[in-house]
């Protein structure tokens, strides 16, 4: 297909906003859906009361005057001829109209009449008319420069010049069977809606091909799995087992137990491990991940551990070097960090066998980086990574078993389907010793008691996270900001405690640097957006303190809350808010992320389930898993239909669309 620079009409400054929101393919285009539906109807004059809103279309009957007056403030006049009669039209501060609102143009005006003057002082003028009485205005997602009308332009231009190419993922079968109408068609109507009916109608469609889609992926992921056999077989030295679960300083919970279980069944089969490790905040995952690596090595293989920060993978290699030291296995440490010098040692150590385990970033799995026998590569944080990201860790031509970890705790329905082309272990009990965090609902007008509560703790040497959702301020929310809240902290604490920022926009050295300093207790509070979800353990840090907790879904305060309460002091979590409290109450009384996730998943829908931002697959432009569950599943189990039925089918349709959906040659 052609690209996005092609569409008549973007230019350059353009292409580089639209590729600001996302937009970098003529496919992103098209289906940049409409947020939401402004639907005009026509009043008449006589029928709509004094003050009330008024949408009503006619002619320019009289040349506009503009008045000027002072700060910059104008207004324009003109009457308009209407099909119930003539009114007067005022609108303030749109003087760059006056050249388009020429005698005898059509136009809509948006705005409140005043019934004794007979004028509408209008809230909005469009050049354009309400044919059959009514107009339906799609509103889409913007950015500064580039308005609603510039969007609608450049899709409809798209679809125009090359609705004919772009791809459509539903089988034909399953269009005849569901009486669906083709892609292009479908596009065009949701983008140039005549009837609320037809904008119903085909969102139906374009949602069910967006989880076909999702679904078609896991369910060919899940058969090319189930049909090879060419995994490591391994033998597993339990007696060796028991000695290094012996020699650790803590005992193993049941959860963990079984799911190191499930995982030797993984190792000695000759099917590719495949498995998902979930489990709330503290269950101890990180434990079970080491032993597998231990695991794997007895049987004369590497091992990778990928995280996606710097400071993660720092923390894990730290930890894992403890746990080993013991074993005389040589570990490597491989970030963006790493000298090139060190850098060329672990390559030449890892492809020739002499490094027997690797963590690192995604660098990784990096086509430079060549393994001497890599068995296992474990990926931390799995809901960072989508459903091609997957595909692409199984068909790294080294073929490892993979086990990917989650602390972000999924309803068990949902992760079977979210997750199906994985097995799935579960941890939920928590390890001895493990306190309960106290968690508190706070009004803003009680800051002096929240900030009481603060210094206490930071007398005692301890140290604390303050969460704020904004970078930066915004002219739409009063919602506090980082900078706000720092400068609030400092009021509030003089120079006697070191106080810093950490948030996204912020380039990962920098951000890594002040969380270093945060867990050497160089910095006493660390101001924060939710990049610290997940992260590092501090465990002198035994408060959160979390601003506009309404603005959050449940399973990230649970997130954010487990950042606390690592160490043995008891901690607590302090959640301000003058709204929504009575779902912040949760939080009080439950600490199992799986209930917490559970009840987010039925106010919230998937989305919170992970972070602020899905990733890959999971960033769903129309569907949601949550309001459209009954539609996941249908696609689900015609996806998988699809595909058996493929097993017998040669039909070069259906091989074109496992090809163009997973995206693979």
């Amino acid at each position: 297909m052609a690209e996005l620079k092609d569409v008549k009409g973007i230019g350059p400054k353009s292409l580089s906003l639209l590729n600001k929101i996302g937009i970098n393919t003529i496919e992103d285009l098209v289906t940049h859906y409409p947020f939401r539906y402004d639907v005009l109807q026509r009043d008449d004059l006589s029928k709509v009361a004094d003050g009330e809103k008024i949408v009503i279309d006619g002619k320019i009957e009289s040349i506009p005057v503009l008045m000027r007056f002072k700060a910059g403030l104008n207004k324009m006049n003109f009457r308009l001829v209407t099909s119930s009669g003539i009114v007067g039209v005022s609108i303030f501060n749109r003087a760059f109209l006056k050249s388009k609102l020429l005698v005898g143009t059509d136009v809509i005006v948006i705005g409140k009449l005043d019934k004794s003057k007979n004028v509408i002082t209008a809230s909005d003028i469009k050049l354009d008319v309400l044919s059959n009485k009514v107009k339906i205005e799609p509103i889409y997602h913007c950015t500064s420069g580039l308005t609603n009308k510039n969007i609608s332009t450049y899709i409809n231009m798209a679809l125009l010049m090359y609705g004919r190419e772009i791809a459509d993922y539903i089988p034909l079968e399953y269009q005849e069977k569901y009486n669906f109408v083709n892609k292009r068609t479908a596009l065009n109507i949701i983008h140039n809606p005549s009837t609320v009916e037809k904008i119903k109608e085909v969102t139906i469609r374009l949602k069910y091909e967006e989880l076909f889609q999702f679904m078609f992926k896991i369910n060919y992921l899940k058969q090319q799995n189930k049909k090879e056999k060419n995994g490591l077989v391994r033998s597993i030295d339990r007696k060796k087992l028991e000695e290094f679960v012996k020699k650790l300083p803590f005992a193993l919970t049941m959860d963990q137990k079984n799911a190191i279980e499930e995982i030797i069944g993984d190792l000695e089969s000759s099917h590719r491990m495949n498995r998902l490790l979930q489990g709330d905040v503290g269950s101890g995952k990180t434990i079970v991940a080491f032993i597998t690596m231990y695991l794997n090595y007895l049987c004369g293989y590497q091992s990778a551990l990928m995280a996606p920060t710097e400071i993660l993978v720092n923390q894990h290699y730290s930890n894992l070097v403890g746990f080993l030291k013991e074993f005389n296995i040589n570990v490597a440490l491989l970030t963006g960090s790493t000298s090139k010098k060190e850098k060329n040692e672990i390559y030449k150590g890892l492809q020739d066998g002499t490094i027997q385990m690797v963590v690192g970033t995604h660098a990784l799995i990096q086509d430079e980086v060549v393994y001497h026998n890599l068995g296992l590569v474990i990926t931390d944080e799995q809901h960072r990574f989508g459903v091609h990201q997957r595909a692409n860790l199984q068909n790294k031509g080294i073929k490892p078993d993979v086990l990917y970890m989650s602390a972000t705790p999924i309803p068990r329905t949902y992760a079977l389907t979210i997750f199906g082309d994985m097995d799935v272990s579960t941890i939920k009990e928590r390890p001895k010793g493990r306190q309960k965090i106290d968690t508190v609902v706070k009004k803003t007008t009680e800051i002096t008691e929240v900030l009481e509560m603060m210094y206490k703790e930071l007398k005692k040497g301890h140290q604390i996270y303050v969460i704020a959702p904004l970078i930066e301020e915004s002219e739409n929310s009063d919602l506090t900001t980082v900078n706000e809240l720092k400068e609030q902290m400092k009021l509030a604490f003089k120079e006697k405690y070191r106080i810093d920022i950490v948030h996204g926009k912020m380039a990962s050295g920098a951000k890594d640097l002040i969380m270093e300093q945060f867990k050497n207790n160089e910095v006493q509070i660390l101001i924060s957006t939710t990049v610290v979800e997940v992260g590092v353990d501090v465990p002198n840090a035994t408060v959160m303190v979390i601003f506009d907790a309404d603005r959050f879904g449940l399973s990230t305060l649970h997130q954010l809350r487990g950042r606390v309460g690592r160490g043995s002091s008891k901690s607590q979590c302090i959640l301000i808010s003058d709204s929504d409290t009575k779902r912040l109450k949760i939080m009080e009384v439950e600490d199992d992320g799986f209930a917490i996730s559970e009840e987010d998943f039925k106010l919230r829908g998937h989305g919170d389930l992970f972070g602020t931002k899905q990733s890959g697959d999971m960033a769903f432009k129309i569907a949601s898993i949550k309001n459209d569950y009954k539609i996941l599943l249908q696609a689900k189990k015609d996806s998988k239909k699809y595909l058996e039925d493929k097993e017998t089918d040669s039909d070069l349709l259906k091989k074109d669309l496992i090809q163009s959906i997973m995206k693979i040659d």
